[in-house]
């Protein structure tokens, strides 16, 4: 018999997911005024203001992808059924790097947020496979081990680098000597141990505070929930609005 997914949601995780989009929406409508020149000239690739924003930002995304898996593994979700989601968002990395081709041709992105995702998510499907998340919680050593994992991860980009891995067919790795030039960049290393993080903070929230991860939300934020349950349409609809925004904008009061 094959298992099904519930209808439940957990609305305080596309809670978490929606807060992401709307943060995330915010900087890029910052980025977009500043390249039509809107606002006074900002430098979102080396002002902490806005870097660290960015990583707060790919952080919030990462941690709930992680625990998405573990709700779908949690709930018994088929390899069928994860391969059409993963198709999707790989689907739409490869339209992230068309678009972003026609827009910056000498900063397009080749391995941006969704392209680690795409390649995350198989990892730690396959982690999952053998650790879920009911196995891992109650496994103290697995439990280590998997958070170990995660902070070597994390780590291992500060301790070694190798011109190697500074092409665009190679830093997807992220062992890389100097960022490379693009839009967008969110190598495996150090990326997957945020991933892991959120597979394993909700791993143990799932089988020992179970409630505490499945609650309802307040009403005045249950819209944020609404937004996360889409948060790849979001993402992939809201800088083409705008973009065309701004350009309508300026065309009328030029």
């Amino acid at each position: 018999m094959t298992n099904r997914l519930p209808a439940q949601r957990f609305d305080r995780l596309d809670l978490w997911r929606g807060l992401a989009m709307v943060w995330m929406a915010c900087f890029h409508f910052s980025f977009d005024l500043n390249q039509f020149h809107v606002i006074a000239r900002q430098n979102f690739y080396g002002d902490p203001f806005w870097t660290t924003q960015r990583l707060c930002i790919v952080s919030m995304f990462l941690l709930g992808a992680g625990a998405g898996q573990a709700v779908a593994i949690d709930a018994g979700q088929t390899w069928a059924r994860f391969w059409r989601r993963w198709g999707q968002v790989a689907g739409c990395a490869l339209l992230v790097s068309i678009g972003s081709l026609q827009m910056f041709p000498h900063s397009w992105i080749s391995f941006g947020v969704l392209h680690g995702m795409a390649v995350m998510l198989i990892l730690l499907r396959l982690l999952g496979t053998a650790l879920p998340p009911a196995r891992l919680a109650r496994a103290p050593l697995a439990l280590a081990g998997v958070a170990a994992l995660a902070i070597v991860a994390w780590l291992l980009p500060h301790a070694v680098s190798d011109p190697f891995f500074d092409s665009r067919l190679t830093n997807w790795v992220g062992l890389i000597t100097h960022l490379p030039q693009t839009e967008d960049y969110v190598p495996v290393l150090p990326w997957f141990g945020m991933m892991l993080a959120g597979y394993l903070a909700a791993s143990l929230l799932l089988v020992h505070a179970r409630a505490v991860f499945t609650g309802g939300v307040p009403s005045f934020v249950r819209p944020l929930s609404v937004l996360g349950r889409w948060s790849l349409s979001f993402y992939m609809l809201h800088q083409p609005i705008l973009i065309g925004s701004l350009e309508l904008f300026r065309l009328v009061f030029k």
